[in-house]
């Protein structure tokens, strides 16, 4: 059994903590993911994560507060204002607390992130997140999944008890949406700014996406030094523009993943890896996170993605049980 001598020494200095540069990257995502060159780098990522977070898993939950049609015209978001599906709605806060406390009582929740449109109420969201930070344990933090910030509002979220923001230029920022990608990396920098940890990903990964192109994405995470870095694979939303185009398998999704995992190596930022939507074939090749969803979701029609797309707390531990991860207090490395 042999497989090809490059990949061979990249993932040999990967188990030394050397993290492969862009250009092995793209090598490594240029085997086809049925590949044995693909399942070696599966099975070492899986290995050194396991070993990089002490088989320690982390365990978020994700709370869609609003939904409403969106400006941003995401080709491949059920929100889309072109998209027919979206309603308008909003969960009240006592449905909001509700949720939180019910993501947060066993006390295994890293952290709770809070999702609002592109276009949102800034002083609503400051006014929920004091809600949220009362009625959740202490020691979960509160996350935001959030449009473009402008000037102090970092700052501000901070100062209300936020704890990270989730913020990335996607995959074709500015050509499958109708966003700035100029506005999304200053995003980012009024993030890192305010002190807030940056939850980043490479998203959303379809088949026509080169190595080039997902490296190349990939890696603005880790020049930002991201607190947790992931791989997510576009959903397939009827009615969207980029539906006929498909979607990538699980299998490739882990690859990705594998390959997100040892290119934040040197990254000392980066504390965890996620993959999503949860799977076990994700979470056995370098990734210890997985996130519980419940409201609004931008890859389902429904109006609450909880028992559809979404899956709920029990589900998730289950999922990191199955995969062989460790779930209980929260331990950062």
């Amino acid at each position: 059994m042999h497989i090809a001598p490059l990949v061979a020494q990249i993932l040999e200095r990967a188990e030394e903590n050397c993290p492969p540069t862009k250009q092995e990257c793209c090598q490594l995502l240029s085997y086809p993911e049925q590949s044995l060159e693909a399942g070696v780098l599966i099975a070492v990522a899986d290995h050194i994560s396991r070993r990089r977070f002490a088989n320690h898993a982390m365990l978020l939950g994700q709370i869609g507060i609003e939904i409403a049609p969106c400006p941003g015209r995401c080709k491949f978001c059920a929100f889309s204002a072109d998209n027919p599906m979206p309603g308008n709605g909003k969960l009240s806060v006592e449905q909001i607390l509700e949720r939180a406390y019910a993501f947060s009582e066993e006390g295994d929740l890293y952290a709770l992130f809070l999702m609002t449109m592109h276009d949102f109420d800034f002083s609503h969201l400051l006014s929920v997140v004091a809600a949220v930070r009362q009625t959740i344990r202490s020691q979960t933090q509160i996350v935001v999944n959030i449009g473009d910030l402008e000037g102090s509002q970092g700052i501000e979220l901070r100062s209300a008890g936020v704890s990270g923001a989730y913020h990335i230029c996607r995959l074709r920022e500015g050509t499958d949406t109708d966003l700035q990608p100029a506005r999304r990396m200053r995003t980012i920098e009024i993030i890192g700014k305010a002190g807030l940890d940056l939850y980043y990903c490479c998203e959303p990964i379809g088949p026509e996406h080169t190595p080039e192109e997902l490296i190349d994405q990939l890696f603005i995470g880790i020049e930002f030094g991201c607190f947790q870095h992931a791989a997510m694979r576009r959903v397939s939303v009827p009615g969207t523009p980029l539906f006929a185009k498909g979607q990538i398998t699980e299998r490739r999704l882990a690859q990705v993943t594998a390959v997100a995992a040892l290119a934040t190596l040197g990254c000392k930022e980066t504390k965890s890896i996620a993959v999503h939507e949860p799977n076990l074939l994700g979470l056995c090749a370098g990734a210890n996170t997985i996130y519980a969803e419940t409201g609004a979701n931008p890859r389902d029609s429904a109006s609450d993605t909880q028992g559809h797309r979404g899956l709920d707390m029990n589900d998730c531990r289950k999922m990191l049980h199955e995969a062989g991860w460790k779930l209980g207090s929260v331990r950062i490395y």
